[in-house]
């Protein structure tokens, strides 16, 4: 109840607020004084009642049809002093256990990884999945939980063709070496070949797949980034024989050395996670088909002889 001016009386009367219709109505005159406003109150209460817990979540978190429960267990809540009434029910429920502890931990695990690698969420998804098939085959106990999430997050973008590379995902990871993350992505794939009966698909990477995002780290324009996927694709058609993220690398840093604000090769290493060595090898390669690869309307206003020789 509240007071309102109502245009009908033409005067201040008592209101009712409607908040299922979220209507403000005159108790006199029935006049609906407002209709459809936006509740701005907290919209839950605590149901916590006299046991000191002001928790005022009501409901468990999304289902996950992933695990045994589908995610829709009950926890039985403490009280004030750690206790539950006698504590036999909070008892009992420790000492049946969670069969599903352990996914909930690597899912977790994943989630975050998924959050600081700024992933969507259908290759978290998918990379819960593949912990999920390594869990039912019980074979996770006693392996390095944090090479095994980031391995099963690189297979993920694989998969789903946004892949990062290992240096990435291993920057990510919270003490997992690129050495061990390599040693639990082979282990994952034998595992899941044995499962399936045939090898495991992991999708082909090619050097586009990391170009925007290469790209942007350096702070490439619009018309840069066109150019650089435009000559990347023109490379495809020469044999090229290096890995994709070096290609990648070598083009991004070719075609900074035709603007005015060239990239030294350090800048461009840190910014594709490729060592400067790796790099310096794939230019050399593309460097006798430069004329050929990058793209006229790029070269108009540019010259080639700016480019430095790859023994320099």
């Amino acid at each position: 109840m509240g007071d309102a001016y109502c245009s009908d009386c033409k005067r201040n009367t008592e209101v009712v607020f409607d908040h299922a219709a979220g209507d403000t109505v005159c108790s006199e005159c029935g006049l609906v004084l407002e209709s459809r406003s936006i509740d701005e109150t907290s919209e839950w209460r605590t149901f916590a009642d006299d046991s000191g817990d002001h928790d005022p979540n009501r409901v468990g978190g999304p289902v996950n049809p992933l695990l045994g429960d589908v995610g829709l267990s009950t926890v039985i809540s403490k009280g004030p002093n750690g206790s539950n009434g006698d504590g036999s029910l909070a008892r009992l429920q420790n000492r049946g256990g969670d069969p599903d502890r352990a996914l909930v931990i690597a899912f977790k695990a994943i989630a975050n990884m998924a959050d600081r690698l700024s992933l969507v969420s259908t290759i978290k998804d998918r990379a819960s999945e593949i912990y999920k098939r390594l869990e039912d085959q019980k074979c996770t106990r006693g392996r390095n939980l944090d090479a095994l999430v980031a391995a099963c997050i690189y297979i993920a973008c694989r998969q789903e063709g946004k892949p990062r590379t290992v240096k990435e995902i291993c920057s990510m990871a919270n003490g997992a070496t690129k050495k061990e993350i390599g040693r639990a992505k082979e282990f994952i794939v034998k595992q899941l070949k044995v499962e399936m009966g045939e090898s495991m698909e992991m999708g082909t990477i090619h050097a586009g797949d990391y170009l925007r995002r290469f790209c942007s780290n350096i702070g490439m324009n619009h018309e840069e980034i066109k150019a650089v996927q435009e000559t990347v694709k023109k490379s495809e058609e020469f044999d090229i024989r290096r890995s994709p993220i070096s290609i990648a690398a070598a083009i991004i840093y070719m075609l900074t050395q035709l603007t005015d604000s060239k990239k030294p090769l350090r800048d461009i290493s840190i910014a594709t996670t490729v060592a400067e060595g790796t790099i310096k090898n794939a230019y050399k390669d593309l460097y006798p088909h430069a004329a050929k690869i990058i793209p006229e309307w790029y070269l108009k206003d540019k010259d080639l002889k700016s480019l430095c020789s790859p023994k320099a």
